[in-house]
C-alpha cells in the first residue's frame, strides 16, 4: 500500500500567527500517526512561516513512522537536517521567498550540484528524493545523480484532473514506467486530494508514498484530522478505479 505522509506545515502557520503553542505543533505530529499516518512531512523554509527550524529536534524525538523534511538544500538547510537525520530528505529548488513548490528541479542543468548533495546526505544515512516533474531527461539524470527515489510534483495533474482526467495522468504514467525500469523510487506530493488522489494512485505504478498537506488540513475543518486520515487512506487502498 501507498503510505500517506501529513504535511504538517499549515499546521504550524496557524500556530505562529497567534505567537504561542496552539495547536501544539508535536502534539499533532503524535496524533497523526495514531490515527494513522504513516510519516510526517515538514518544510522548513528560511522565513520560517511555516515550521521552524526549532521545531525539527522535538519532532524527530517524537516521531516513530516516517520523518521526511523537505526544503532547498541551502547550506543551512543541509547543516539542519544532518545534526537531525531524518529517515528522508526531499530536495526541492524552491527559491528564498517562494510562496509553495511549485515546480520540479533541472536535474540536467543542476547534475554537479546535486550529485554533491545527495552523497553528502546519503553518507549521513538519509535516504534522498528529488522533487521533479515527470520529464523523460530529467528522470534518467536524476540517477546519474544517485538519488533514492524523485518526487513527482502533481500540481499539473491536480489542475487538469477535472477536465481530462487521462490527459492529466498520462506524462506522470509515462515517466513512473521509465521509474520503475530504471530502479527509482517514486513519491509524489503537490494538490493531491481526496477528489484526484485515488485515480493517481491507480495508473501508477510502484507509487511508495504520497506527502498531503493544504488539501488535507483543509478537509480536516469539516471532517475533523482523524476522519480526514482515514479518508485519505482509504483513497490509497489498491482498487482497479
Amino acid at each position: 500500500m501507498t503510505k500517506l505522509s501529513v504535511n504538517i506545515n499549515k499546521v504550524a502557520l496557524i500556530r505562529n500567527s497567534r505567537g504561542a503553542n496552539l495547536p501544539d505543533l508535536i502534539q499533532f505530529a503524535r496524533d497523526c500517526e495514531s490515527f494513522g499516518a504513516q510519516g510526517i512531512t515538514v518544510h522548513p523554509r528560511p522565513d520560517q512561516r511555516h515550521v521552524r527550524y526549532s521545531d525539527i529536534g522535538p519532532l524527530k524525538t517524537v516521531v516513530t513512522t516516517e520523518f521526511n523534511i523537505e526544503g532547498y538544500p541551502s547550506e543551512e538547510f543541509l547543516q539542519l537536517v544532518l545534526e537531525h537525520r531524518p529517515h528522508q530528505c526531499t530536495l526541492v529548488p524552491d527559491p528564498p521567498g517562494a510562496l509553495t513548490s511549485d515546480t520540479g528541479w533541472d536535474t540536467v542543468v543542476h547534475l554537479s550540484f546535486l550529485k554533491e548533495v545527495v552523497a553528502r546526505l546519503q553518507d549521513a544515512g538519509i535516504r534522498v528524493s528529488l522533487f521533479i516533474d515527470p520529464i523523460e531527461e530529467r528522470l534518467y539524470a536524476a540517477k546519474e545523480t544517485g538519488t533514492d527515489r524523485i518526487e513527482f510534483y502533481t500540481g499539473p495533474y491536480a489542475h487538469h484532473f477535472s477536465s481530462d482526467k487521462e490527459g492529466a495522468i498520462a506524462p506522470f504514467h509515462q515517466a513512473a514506467r521509465i521509474c520503475n525500469e530504471i530502479g527509482l523510487g517514486i513519491n509524489a506530493g503537490h494538490d493531491l486530494n481526496l477528489e484526484n488522489l485515488r485515480y493517481f494512485k491507480s495508473r501508477i505504478p510502484g507509487l511508495l508514498e504520497v506527502s498531503i498537506g493544504h488539501a488535507l488540513i483543509c478537509d480536516a475543518l469539516y471532517y475533523g484530522i482523524r476522519n480526514t486520515i482515514q479518508m485519505y487512506l482509504y483513497q490509497l487502498r489498491d482498487t482497479e478505479d
